[in-house]
């Protein structure tokens, strides 16, 4: 078991991905009924389980038992007696024991290919999914609910551009106009096609007229970035961002977290289960004794205080920075909560309760809303490489113009 994995080479059914169960029964319905279309997007927000499921449905639809089920034999016998339907509740989920589900969730099934971004591994290459195919599989296996990011750090990529290239749409083409190898069915998972650019287009026609029994399954997080002609193109599977309830059973069953810890912590992740291992993994650090300093820098210590704080922020790196900022959005949304329903019907560990009621003092609801709009947005610059020192420079001078306008001191 790794930091950030909780899917095992044995649980890659719809049963081991956390919570969706509402997809999980479309997508079941959709097979039963004969309602699948041959291109699905799937679109959900990192750490929802978007990859995780559009594996479970692979299985699903090559497991033995489904197909012998949605396809019984019919048997003549002397008095004409056929072989009865198989029971729907018998059909919601792959066996997770025969020879192809065992295949698929070794990632290992010839009739299911992935694509995804990739690197060169030195100048003049031009890479294909395959020739990661190993990486692929141990990175899945380990961090099922990690992004873009976490799959290039992975395989080395530093800074180096991740792509699906021109090579692998030409690729892509090829293996899909082969006949299956064993299932009858061809299945192509696509991960990330955000990184696909106008040489995504090559894959038009093999995406709106396929061979029999091909399925497309594009796997995304932002549909503003997909190509518009591949987009209008696909089937829509909306993946909603998990519930608390879902996944602190899940941090309590998978890393033996106490119940109080796991629903904090999955409280705090905002339903991504990938911040919610990357919290428990940095669970020693002192966000709220950090947000104090900084509050108190902005409020009553002044720039010498705020550029030494800064400096230590600096240090952090990209991802903790992110998750500082979180933190404080997440602060702030339970003290609008609090100023909504009262103190006493929001559940809240008594630190940050009492952390977000004196967040109330100092900021009123309008006050709070533009703050979370500053913290969102320098979240995304950090994602972009902002230089973070100038960064935090410019968020702590637009904090500081919020809160003045609500006379304070201290968060102390």
């Amino acid at each position: 078991m790794t930091a950030f994995g909780i899917v095992s080479l044995h649980s890659m059914k719809f049963s081991t991905v956390i919570g969706q169960t509402t997809v999980k029964e479309k997508l079941v319905s959709m097979v039963l009924q004969n309602r699948l279309s041959h291109a699905l997007l799937f679109l959900g927000k990192e750490g929802a389980g978007s990859l995780s499921l559009a594996i479970a449905l692979a299985q699903y639809l090559l497991c033995e038992k489904i197909k012998r089920g949605m396809n019984p034999v019919v048997e003549d016998s002397l008095f004409g007696a056929a072989t009865p339907e198989v029971d729907p509740a018998q059909l919601q989920d792959a066996c997770g024991e025969c020879a192809a589900c065992i295949k698929s969730q070794q990632l290992a099934h010839p009739d299911i290919h992935f694509s995804y971004p990739v690197v060169p591994r030195k100048a003049g290459d031009k890479p294909v999914s395959t020739d990661y195919i190993t990486e692929w599989r141990s990175f899945v296996h380990e961090q099922p609910y990690g992004n873009a990011y976490d799959w290039l750090q992975f395989i080395g990529a530093e800074n180096k551009q991740g792509n699906i290239t021109a090579a692998e749409c030409n690729e892509i083409i090829r293996k899909l106009n082969l006949k299956s190898f064993e299932s009858g069915f061809k299945i192509l998972i696509l991960w990330m096609p955000e990184y696909l650019g106008n040489e995504g287009n090559k894959l038009l026609k093999l995406i709106e007229e396929p061979p029999a029994d091909t399925l497309f399954i594009l796997v995304a997080e932002n549909e503003s970035l997909i190509l518009q002609t591949i987009l209008s193109r696909t089937q829509l599977v909306k993946i909603p961002a998990l519930v608390t309830a879902d996944m602190a059973p899940a941090l309590e069953k998978e890393k033996q977290l106490p119940a109080a810890k796991a629903q904090q912590i999955a409280a705090f992740a905002n339903g991504n289960y990938r911040e919610a291992l990357h919290l428990l993994q940095d669970g020693e650090q002192d966000w709220q004794g950090m947000l104090r300093d900084w509050l108190n820098a902005i409020l009553k210590n002044g720039p010498i205080a705020q550029v030494q704080w800064i400096d230590e922020v600096n240090k952090l790196g990209r991802e903790k920075q992110k998750q500082f900022l979180r933190y404080f959005t997440h602060l702030l949304e339970q003290a609008i909560r609090i100023q909504a329903l009262g103190a006493d019907n929001v559940y809240l560990p008594e630190q940050e309760k009492d952390f977000s009621i004196r967040l109330n003092k100092i900021a009123g609801f309008e006050q709070q809303e533009a703050i979370i709009k500053v913290l969102d947005d320098a979240a995304y610059y950090i994602e972009r490489n902002a230089n973070t020192k100038m960064l935090f420079h410019a968020v702590t001078i637009k904090v500081y113009h919020i809160l003045a306008l609500k006379q304070t001191t201290s968060i102390l």
